[in-house]
């Protein structure tokens, strides 16, 4: 004792393997009733749990278990040779195929896994969505709200913008997707007259692609993106030569050759002879 305080050492025993209990490895094969013997392999370490508590491991030949372990536990009273059965289960061991953790459905759900007739509840306290407004009780108030945009429950919070501006910006309708990089460097959303701005925070980088025949159609993009459907895209292209072809037909050209006029048959080598029997033209 030192100053009237008492320091009081405790330590821990770590528990001694029993050896009538280390020793009953038939006994523990033996309770393994769940598979056939063919399932059970060698014995693999026994461990000691507690004063004459021993776990044997048996290695698990069951297909689908490659690196689990057959757990028996067994146990004795004191001064008693005879060893029983406390349990039996099977564990998977250092390099167990194991499925992986469960997580909770909300951390499952990846973008695109709403279907048709999915319902998707949002939590009260989705930090992407803060307060729209304090109602008010003036009907005059509620109905300018409204029109202003402020009648929705909950409108997206700052945390909210940046994560879909960042999603957007980086998907497949911002400035590296693979349509974007491949379109003239002028050719981008923000000069393109199809190019409707959203409101808000977001106008300043992205918008709604409203030309029927791009790609992008009615979707989100951002004000550096681009495409081949830019409406001035043709306005800086040169128009392009048409080649002069020559002369197929020329009416100044053509000499004219007089005809003369007979009456009756004409052959080639001039008009029949009266009384002449005419050439068969071989048909009646």
């Amino acid at each position: 004792m030192r100053n009237n305080v008492r320091v009081t050492r405790t330590t821990t025993r770590a528990a001694r393997l029993d050896q009538v209990c280390a020793a009953a490895v038939d006994v523990a094969r033996a309770a393994i009733t769940e598979v056939e013997p063919e399932g059970v392999g060698v014995h693999l370490d026994t461990i000691a749990e507690g004063d004459r508590l021993v776990t044997h491991l048996f290695e698990c030949l069951l297909a689908g278990y490659r690196g689990w372990r057959w757990a028996v536990t067994v146990t004795r009273v004191a001064r008693s040779k005879h060893v029983t059965v406390c349990e039996t289960v099977l564990l998977p061991g250092a390099d167990a195929l194991l499925a992986p953790g469960w997580l909770p459905w909300h951390e499952r759900l990846q973008p695109g896994d709403l279907g048709v007739g999915d319902l998707l509840p949002t939590a009260p306290d989705d930090e992407r969505l803060a307060p729209g407004y304090l109602e008010s009780d003036d009907p005059a108030v509620e109905e300018v709200s409204w029109e202003l945009g402020l009648g929705r429950p909950r409108v997206l919070s700052r945390e909210g913008r940046a994560d879909a501006g960042q999603r957007w910006y980086e998907g497949e309708h911002g400035p590296e997707a693979p349509i974007s990089v491949a379109a003239p460097r002028t050719a981008r959303c923000g000069s393109c007259g199809f190019y409707l701005p959203l409101a808000g925070a977001m106008r300043l980088l992205f918008g709604a692609c409203a030309n029927v025949y791009a790609p992008d159609d009615g979707r989100v993009v951002s004000a550096d993106h681009g495409c081949g459907a830019h409406s001035e895209t043709l306005t800086d292209v040169p128009p392009t030569p048409v080649d002069e072809l020559p002369t197929v037909y020329d009416d100044s050209e053509v000499e004219a050759v007089p005809v003369h006029v007979t009456t009756g048959p004409v052959t080639a080598a001039g008009p029949v002879a009266e009384g002449e029997p005419a050439e068969p033209y071989g048909h009646s």
